[in-house]
């Protein structure tokens, strides 16, 4: 067994040695960031190439940031390996060197810091001595060493790490922090994966999958820094509240250049209300058939050709070779491509009879042609410029062209009655809800609809490398339009199968990987939770039959010996007091509509209520159930359970969210009858 020692019972000179270490590292990051705070962009040669050059030493001066109250070191190896490496190195969130580049902490990224996280006894890779720090703020208070060398033993304690534990359960206020000094081994495998591996983490309440997600993309900007500051990075979450909450993690560890956003905001922010059964049939991956159909319906079968003029002589394109031409291209390149390339095949039928004549033209006579009033009348005509509003709009409120669409029998008659916009009477007529698409107001499902389109006209671009959280309740029409957006890169794919709310959730990541166009990826599950204690995590599983009953029920390693409480009665002000008592933030989380009159009970006591587009921070939150997806708060207070199972039609689901929100204690506070899981 290896073996622990703890500060208390070792010479103050080693701790001291130590801290000594850690006040050089600070003044050598220091150092580091007034180097860079002093190159000058003026080397470059004009102007744009000095905006890019300053902007990348902004981005290298914000990435050397100091963080007084967070530790720029966790811990420490020494190595029997013989390399060109020291015998000792710190492990921590960022590589810092001294003036003549020695390296005074490695970055946790690095292949060598690996071991901080994999070493064990039975195989020690090349690791003597693991060293882990504990911190009180920004100071060194602490230290506790592991032996992993054959036979050692370093001091009387053995078995798991306090520091690692009493870091895991440390009382948290404000956003998400990292994770770096905690990462377990089968976190730090799913972290280094390769970059053109897909990773699906189906993890349960409390096992980091957030955190995972967010340290693999650390890991792959720092492992593939050039390809990736070309490609990008991009991390979708449900909602802003969410984003807000993990916003402070990259850039602690020293990336400030990844963009964060919700699929709403990223497929246009597009949010008119509309009936959840609508709402499921256009996410259904069937419509992606009905879209491109209806696009390139749009082409007409040409009815006459083209005749271009120049001079005294006419060159006509005969309606049989123009059909030919759009037959070629139809269906064979994207809508706008396929647009474009017709005015060019029909300008050089225009210019092979040039040829013919005698005539000796260029690309740029080409060009001229395909630009002339024949062919671009004859263009608009055949094969017509079109946005994806267009298409939608005409899709939606045209019963016989949505008939049409549908002709392969994807969507059935009566889904294509829900489909349709519905008609409204004004006097003996009816008239549609919006007058053209210019006017029209979408809802959050027609924007995956109106992106497929925009992807069938002109192709998305693709990044580096997504990280999706809360995938499992995307629709499939909304993993098709993030699946575009990686589809020269890979993703990963983060969430529970036991956390869908949606209509539409999914009962497979299999299926959600396919939906977003990664079928090679690798699905790996965590279940063995680290945050949220034993005793609330057996609570909420009592709901795991009715809402996911294939899977396993989650682990947690924290007792939590009276972390849970239950009450019948009592009022929200008093045990929000009573909370108050302890260290830590405090989460009230109530059925959607009693949120104002919580908030209004709690006049007395200075609160913050989340909104859905609010960054709010403040020890007491009052929290919609439905926004409380992803969070997590020292101290979680649930109101009427009941009632959040009765506002939706997957509210289990949606209780189970909620009651897995706690790190410290879950306090239930109930009038009514709890659902009949929870009281078994």
């Amino acid at each position: 067994m290896p073996g622990h020692q703890l500060a208390p019972d070792i010479p103050s000179d080693v701790l001291a040695a130590e801290q000594a270490h850690l006040a050089e590292s600070r003044q050598a990051l220091q150092a580091m960031r007034e180097h860079a705070q002093s190159l000058s962009a003026d080397a470059a040669g004009d102007w744009v190439s000095q905006q890019i050059l300053q902007s990348l030493l902004d981005q290298r001066v914000a990435a050397l940031a100091d963080h007084p109250d967070t530790p720029l070191f966790f811990g420490r190896l020494d190595r029997a390996a013989v390399d060109d490496l020291p015998g000792t190195i710190y492990v921590g969130r960022r590589h810092v060197h001294d003036g003549g580049s020695r390296p005074l902490v490695i970055d946790w990224r690095a292949p060598v810091s690996r071991a901080f996280y994999q070493a064990s006894p039975t195989d020690p890779m090349d690791v003597v001595r693991r060293r882990r720090f504990g911190y009180h703020g920004g100071a060194l208070t602490a230290f506790e060493d592991e032996s992993l060398a054959d036979g050692a033993e370093l001091g009387p304690a053995s078995g798991a790490s306090k520091i690692l534990t009493e870091e895991i359960e440390r009382p948290r206020t404000g956003p998400m922090r990292d994770i770096v000094a905690t990462i377990q081994p089968d976190q730090d495998e799913i972290v280094r994966a390769a970059l053109a591996q897909t990773v699906c983490v189906q993890g349960a309440p409390g096992t980091g999958k957030t955190a995972v997600g967010l340290h693999r993309a650390a890991y792959l900007l720092f492992t593939h820094r050039e390809r990736l500051a070309r490609a990008g990075v991009m991390i979708v979450g449900p909602n802003k509240a969410f984003l807000s909450y993990i916003s402070s993690v990259l850039p602690a560890l020293g990336e400030v250049k990844v963009d964060q956003t919700t699929a709403m905001e990223l497929l246009g922010g597009h949010a008119a209300p509309e009936d959840p059964e609508v709402a499921a049939i256009k996410g259904s991956a069937r419509m992606a058939a009905v879209l491109e159909r209806a696009l390139w319906l749009h082409i007409v079968k040409p009815a006459e050709g083209v005749v271009y003029t120049k001079g005294v002589y006419r060159f006509r394109v005969a309606d049989h070779e123009v059909r030919e031409i759009v037959a070629s291209l139809r269906g064979t390149t994207r809508y706008g491509p396929g647009r474009a390339a017709l005015a060019q095949r029909l300008a050089h039928q225009v210019l092979v009879r040039m040829e013919q004549r005698g005539e000796s033209p260029d690309d740029r006579v080409q060009d001229a042609v395909a630009r002339s009033k024949p062919v671009k009348e004859l263009v608009d005509a055949v094969w017509p410029k079109l946005v994806p509003a267009q298409v939608l709009y005409r899709l939606l409120s045209d019963p016989d062209f949505l008939a049409q669409a549908c002709a392969k029998t994807e969507i059935s008659a009566s889904e294509q009655e829900m489909l349709l916009w519905p008609q409204r009477s004004s006097g003996a007529s009816s008239t549609r809800p919006y007058r053209s698409w210019k006017s029209a107001k979408w809802s959050a499902a027609d924007a995956a609809l109106l992106d497929e389109l925009a992807d069938l006209i002109e192709r998305t671009p693709s990044i580096g490398h997504l990280v999706v959280d809360e995938a499992q309740d995307l629709s499939e029409m909304q993993l098709r339009a993030l699946g575009r957006r990686c589809r020269t890169g890979s993703a990963t794919v983060l969430g529970d199968l036991a956390q869908g709310t949606t209509p539409w959730s999914t009962s497979s990541w299999e299926s959600v990987l396919e939906h977003l166009g990664q079928t090679t990826g690798e699905v790996t599950e965590l279940t063995l939770g680290f945050r949220v204690p034993r005793e609330v995590l057996d609570f909420a599983a009592r709901l795991l039959p009715a809402i996911a009953p294939e899977l396993a029920p989650p682990r947690s390693l924290r007792p939590g010996a009276g972390s849970l409480t239950v009450r019948p009665s009592g009022t929200i002000t008093d045990t929000v007091r009573e909370v108050l008592a302890r260290e830590g933030s405090i989460g009230v989380i109530a059925p959607d509509d009693l949120v104002p009159s919580i908030s209004s009970d709690l006049s007395g006591v200075p609160h913050a209520v989340l909104g859905p587009e609010s960054t709010e921070e403040h020890r007491v939150l009052v929290i919609p159930a439905t926004l409380a997806k992803g969070l997590e708060y020292d101290h979680v207070i649930v109101l009427e359970p009941a009632d959040i199972v009765s506002a939706e039609p997957r509210g289990l689901a949606r209780l189970y969210v909620v009651l897995t929100r706690a790190v410290t204690s879950l306090t239930v506070l109930h009038s009514k009858p709890l659902p009949a899981l929870l009281a078994g």
